[in-house]
């Protein structure tokens, strides 16, 4: 038995989140009943639809990537309107997976997709705090007042007090600080908002790692599967069990490596559309 949210999830269908809005609208039902959110389903015996259309456990192993979102490009798998997103750029990934948390349009950095629907909610979850990294470039100089700040939490906007961040100074150049902020929690637009608090004017954030996972060498648009090593790390981080794999032969991943490079080469090209159509006009 498992709950009806995480079943619909591991299914494939959307995450854990998105799962229960779509209990709450009515549109899962189990064995002809409308469902409700904390529900029991047998993924076996109960029969399980949505909008009409049966939704089956998936006997499929869980797949995990990193994507190195760009800047202008929304962190969604519909476009609303003619601006870019993250669809647009992993075409060459078959089959359904989606993001995991937000990066805002004006941000770049790591995002992890997967089709783990357990996963991602854990991650998302305030309970196990899973640090993310951000490389953050701001105009000027950082005064040791606004790191302590930073470090000890300030409020908001809304009146909410941050959590504790991990500030680090790792460059002073003419006219900008690069600084390497940790965070535990994902207020919206979080970083944005403390530096706009302590009069920090934001030119670049991209984040550079969450949890175990870091973006390394990856180029804007770029993505790849997760190592065995990342996904253990990634998992056991927030309570998973993680069963390693046989490892691929060297001629196997070459062969994988260069799949994904062709298909985001053809991906890029939508990308570029939209991107041109955006900021060229």
């Amino acid at each position: 038995m498992m709950r009806i949210q995480k079943f619909v999830a591991e299914s494939g269908i959307c995450s854990r989140r998105a799962a229960e809005e779509l209990v709450r609208e009515g549109r899962i039902t189990v064995n002809g009943k409308p469902a409700e959110i904390g529900m029991d389903v047998d993924p076996i015996a109960d029969s399980v639809y949505c909008d009409g259309k049966r939704i089956r456990p998936r006997a499929a192993e869980k797949r995990y990537f990193i994507f190195y979102k760009p800047r202008g490009v929304i962190t969604a798998m519909k476009a609303q309107d003619d601006r870019s997103v993250v669809a647009d750029l992993i075409k060459g990934i078959k089959g359904r997976v989606y993001p995991v948390g937000r990066l805002d349009r004006d941000s770049e950095g790591l995002l992890i997709l997967t089709d783990d629907g357990d996963l991602a909610q854990r991650l998302t979850h305030p309970s196990h705090a899973v640090p993310k990294t951000y490389r953050v470039t701001v105009r000027g100089e950082v005064s040791l007042d606004q790191l302590n700040r930073f470090r000890e939490g300030v409020v908001l906007d809304d009146g909410e007090k941050t959590l504790p961040a991990g500030v680090q100074v790792q460059k002073e150049q003419e006219g900008k600080t690069v600084l390497h902020v940790t965070i535990t929690e994902g207020k919206n637009r979080e970083i944005r908002r403390i530096c706009e608090v302590l009069g920090l004017e934001v030119m670049l954030l991209k984040r550079i790692a969450e949890g175990a996972v870091s973006i390394g060498h990856l180029e804007p648009g770029e993505y790849r599967p997760l190592s065995e090593k990342e996904k253990e790390a990634l998992l056991n981080s927030v309570g998973i069990p993680y069963v390693r794999k046989i490892k691929k032969s060297s001629a196997q991943k070459s062969a994988t490596a260069a799949a994904y490079r062709n298909r985001r080469q053809r991906s890029q090209s939508e990308h570029e559309r939209r991107f041109k159509k955006q900021f060229m006009k």
